[in-house]
This record gives C-alpha cells, sequence and structure tokens, in this order.
C-alpha cells in the first residue's frame, strides 16, 4: 500500500525542481576550473566542514574541476602559543622567521591540509593534498612591505622574513593531478627563487593559480557575507571600477580591502570572476555556483 503523504510528495518535487534549476549552471561551468580559497570560521566547524566537503565533492561529481586552496592562520597561532614561540603582524601578514616557518609548513602542509583532504574522501571525493614545493607548482619571491615612520614620516621597508609572494605558476602540475580525477588540495607553502621555503598569503596564493588556470570563477570563503554598501546591504555584482570607487570613498574599507584588490589581481591574470562568499553559510559554494541570485559579491571585468 502507498504510505506516500501528500505533503511528503510536495518535498520530494519541490527536490526535484531544485536539482533541475542546477542543470543550466552545470552545462555552464562543464569542465570549467573553479578555485575555493577555504578558511574562516568554517574551516573550524564540523558541521559547515562537512557540508564545504560535500560541495566540492558535489562540483567535481558535477563535471566541474575544484582546486581547494586552504589558510590556517588560528591553527597557525594556536601551535606558536603552545610552543612559546612569539609571532607578529606587520601590514596584516605574519612576519615568519625560520623557527616560525618550520611550525606554519608543519600546520599547513601537514595537520591541516590532511584533514581537508580526509574530509573530501569521506565525502566519496579522491583527493590529494598538496603545496607549492610539490613539482615546484608554485615558485615565490620574498614579499616586500613598507610603512611610515611615525617619527621621521619617511617610507621605510620592512622585513617580513620568509614571507613570499607567487612569481611563477606551473599549471601542468594541477593538469596531471585534474587528469587523474583528483581533487587538488593545496597548501599555501611555497620554494623561493633562492631555495628557502616561504608562507604565502592563502587569499594571494589562491588567485594566482586560479590565474595561471584561467579559472571560471574564484571564491574566497570569508567570515563576512561579501561587500557591503553604507547602509550595510549586500551589493550582489560589483565591477572593478565600482569597487575602486567604493575604495577611494571608503565604503570598502580595512581588511575588506586587500580581499578585494585580490579579486582585482585574480581578473587581470585571466580569471572570468571572483566572488567573496560567507563561508559561515553552509552549501555557500553551492549557492553560489548553482543559483543565479548566488551567496555573496560577485566582482566582474
Amino acid at each position: 500500500m502507498n504510505t506516500t503523504t501528500p505533503e511528503s510528495t510536495e518535498a520530494m518535487l519541490s527536490r526535484a525542481r531544485i536539482i533541475s534549476e542546477a542543470l543550466p549552471y552545470m552545462q555552464r561551468y562543464d569542465d570549467k576550473t573553479i578555485v575555493v580559497k577555504y578558511g574562516g570560521h568554517a574551516m573550524g566547524d564540523p558541521d559547515l566542514a562537512r557540508a564545504f566537503a560535500r560541495d566540492i565533492v558535489l562540483l567535481k561529481q558535477s563535471g566541474m574541476k575544484p582546486i581547494v586552496v586552504h589558510g590556517g592562520g588560528p591553527q597557525i597561532g594556536a601551535m606558536l602559543d603552545k610552543l612559546g614561540i612569539k609571532s607578529e603582524f606587520k601590514n596584516g601578514l605574519r612576519v615568519t622567521d625560520r623557527a616560525t616557518m618550520e611550525i606554519v609548513e608543519m600546520v599547513l602542509a601537514g595537520s591541516i591540509n590532511k584533514q581537508i583532504v580526509s574530509a573530501l574522501n569521506a565525502e566519496g571525493g579522491r583527493a590529494l593534498g598538496l603545496c607549492g614545493k610539490d613539482g615546484n607548482l608554485v615558485t615565490v619571491e620574498k614579499a616586500t612591505r613598507t610603512m611610515r615612520d611615525p617619527d621621521s614620516e619617511m617610507e621605510k621597508v620592512i622585513d617580513l622574513g620568509f614571507v613570499g609572494e607567487p612569481k611563477v605558476v606551473n599549471p601542468a602540475v594541477l593538469d596531471m593531478v585534474a587528469k587523474e580525477d583528483l581533487i587538488p588540495v593545496v597548501a599555501p607553502v611555497a620554494p623561493g627563487v633562492d631555495g628557502e621555503t616561504y608562507n604565502v598569503n592563502a587569499d594571494t596564493f589562491a588567485g594566482a593559480i586560479a590565474g595561471a588556470l584561467h579559472a571560471a570563477r574564484l571564491l574566497f570563503l570569508t567570515d563576512v557575507p561579501g561587500v557591503l554598501d553604507r547602509n550595510g546591504q549586500l551589493l550582489k555584482q560589483l565591477t572593478r571600477a565600482e569597487a575602486q570607487a567604493l575604495i577611494a570613498d571608503g565604503t570598502i574599507s580595512g581588511g575588506m580591502i586587500p580581499k578585494v584588490e585580490t579579486c582585482f589581481d585574480a581578473l587581470k591574470r585571466g580569471v572570468d570572476a571572483a566572488v567573496i562568499v560567507n563561508g559561515k553559510t553552509a552549501h555557500a559554494v553551492l549557492l553560489e555556483i548553482f543559483t543565479e541570485t548566488g551567496a555573496g559579491t560577485l566582482i566582474r571585468r
């Protein structure tokens, strides 16, 4: 006897409609590269981490080529505190001496990377953990920054230690991984042209990889909904010119500026569009890729 109630039938029909509505987006991004920078609170929340892993596996099963680039600042900070190693930030970047670099590499390319790989595999994916060192995937140069001396009012160069910026990306490494139907999970640790090991900002690292692969989308999972206007409302789309105007008038400020500027750099490198998405929203990746309105702020050329 059929015991299906009208309510359960309607629920199943609703689910079928949602799946059907995703078809045009599956076709749009079929065989396209989607780079996702993963970090923030989503990484530390087990439920959000599980939802994220399922999203990435679903992208892969839908015919896309997802690449995960992850950060791990809080985890690095916790390990440094545990070992009694002091750390400081200048211009938003962690000053990284040799002792700190050893911990950074251990945490990023070791524990965090393998946790994400395990989560993807647990959801039915086939993930492979990498860092910039593997196959010389990414080669960097030492980062330089300047800051104004409060006493002399003159600009001076600050030494960030082993902090690097991407110089060369070897897309052949990720192309080979994609041919084996694997999901790359990449830690932002890379060799320098001088042979040293460098810590790289994960946003910058993801942008460089996305640009080298001419990705269809670069998603930044953050702790905020996206770029907000002066009234605190989410801006769904921005051109580069519009975003630059919002920076100039102070609407975009603080920590959002480097994220938006990283989006600019990715667009210049060849990415079709970059999106700032709230990683604290479950299945934010699916909402962004499979719906017309998306889940964050899309910045396009």
